[in-house]
Formats: structure tokens, sequence, C-alpha cells
């Protein structure tokens, strides 16, 4: 092999050797600048890895495949739900139509069948609805004061707002409006589970005895159905909820100081 071509295989093996070291070099700073994020984190978020005994174990993370014929379905069932509340706020509950209902999103009164299988199935989860939006209320009170008369004030307040707020709600709540309709069993669970609350709140107050509940739940009831009835829009019968917590503590044993304005 003469000498020049002998230079040339030199250079060109050093040559392959320095680009087969930057190539390992870009991959090994590819590969600790993953490492240092995913250890520490980004932008002061938290890394994705840990170190357990001295062994870097790497969480990979991924979203849910997303199932949008399911999504499409609720979304559907969610126009069918807001217009039949609609049509009840403005006609009355009974006014509801399968017929009128579809025509307000679009649909042919048959297809509401795929979604709903009666008029009824609509009530039904318009009242699992509405009474998931009271507890939703409730909580939205927050801890509980330690005054217990003042307590009971602010939850009777809770009630009677989110009662006269609404009258299609209220009376599908609490009144035998629609022929024919009974809560299903699961709808029905959902005001069981806000009267359950209720009840533990009001042991928590020394409230046991079934009567007094009932004494409460009906004279409450009883002032929501005055304002919506004599006031509608009102504050007749809501200015009175101090009096009416007064004289039921007063009546049931529950202790602290009244909470009726002095005139």
């Amino acid at each position: 092999m003469a000498a020049g071509e002998q230079v040339e295989d030199v250079v060109l093996a050093v040559g392959q050797l320095r680009e087969r070291r930057r190539r390992t070099g870009r991959r090994e700073a590819a590969k600790n600048s993953i490492m240092r994020w995913a250890t520490a984190g980004w932008a002061g978020r938290p890394g994705l890895t840990a170190r357990v005994a001295g062994v870097i174990v790497l969480t990979v993370t991924a979203l849910p495949n997303r199932d949008r014929q399911a999504e499409r379905r609720e979304a559907t069932r969610r126009e069918i739900l807001d217009a039949a509340w609609e049509i009840a706020r403005r006609d009355g509950l009974a006014a509801v139509t399968l017929r009128e209902v579809a025509e307000r999103i679009g649909m042919r009164s048959p297809s509401l069948y795929s979604h709903f299988e009666s008029k009824n199935a609509i009530y039904d989860a318009m009242f699992g609805e509405a009474w998931s939006e009271l507890s939703a209320a409730f909580e939205a009170l927050g801890p509980r004061r330690a005054n217990a008369r003042r307590a009971q004030l602010e939850e009777a307040e809770a009630f009677f707002d989110f009662a006269t707020a609404d009258l299609a709600r209220y009376q599908l709540m609490n009144q035998r409006t629609i022929p024919a309709f009974a809560p299903s069993a699961e709808a029905y669970q959902a005001s069981v589970a806000v009267y359950e609350r209720m009840r533990a709140v009001m042991r928590t107050r020394g409230v046991r005895s079934q009567a007094d509940l009932d004494l409460w739940t009906a004279t409450l009831g009883g002032f929501v159905d005055q304002q919506l009835a004599n006031d509608p829009g009102g504050t007749r019968w809501r200015r009175q909820l101090p009096r009416l917590v007064d004289m039921y503590c007063d009546e049931v044993g529950i202790p602290g100081p009244r909470v009726r304005r002095t005139r």
C-alpha cells in the first residue's frame, strides 16, 4: 500500500472515531438532561422520578384514551335536561313534553328514547339533579358555627333561598304535582342523603326525636310555601326566619343566645 493511501486511511479512521465520540457525547448529554428534568422537575414542578434504595425509578405518565361517544351521549343528555328545565320554569312541570324538548334541541321525538326511556325518566333525572344541587348548597356553607342557633339559622336561610329561587325545582322535589311520577330508588337516594345529613347535624345539637325533626321540616317548608304563594321574589317570610329558629330551639332545647334581632 502506498504511503499516501496509508495516510488517508489514518485520517479517515481518526475522523470516524471523532464522529462516534461526538454522537456518543450528544446522546449522553440528552440523557443527562432528561434525567435532570425528570428528577428535579421542570419550572418548579415535581419531577417524575423517585430514588428508592439507590435506584432511580422513572414514572411514565399518559393520558387515558377519551371515550368520545360517551362524551357526546352525556352532552346530549345535558341538553335534554336543560331544555326540560327551561320548559318547566316557563310553563310548569306538567308542560314538559317529549315533542317540545326535542324541538328545542333540534332532535326528533323518537330520538330521545335512546337517551331517556320515557318522559318520567327525564323527570327522574331532574329530581336527582335537584337534590344533588341542594346538597352542594349545604356543603358550600363550610364549617358549622359553634353557636348552634346561629348555625341553625344559616342552614334555614340556605334552604329557604334555594327553594324560593326556583318554583319548578322546589315543586318537583317536595310536591306531588306530576301524576303517575315517582322517583326511582337511585334518584330518591339523593334526597335521602340530604335528609340524613340534616338528621346528623341536628343530633349534634341534641335533637334526636323524629317528631322534633318533623316539626322543623314542616315549619320551614311551610314558610317556603307561604313565600312562594304570597310574596314570590320578596322577603316577607324570610325575614321571619330568626323568630322561627328561636321558637323552634326553645321548644326542642337547643342552647345558645337568641338570633332574633331586637326591635
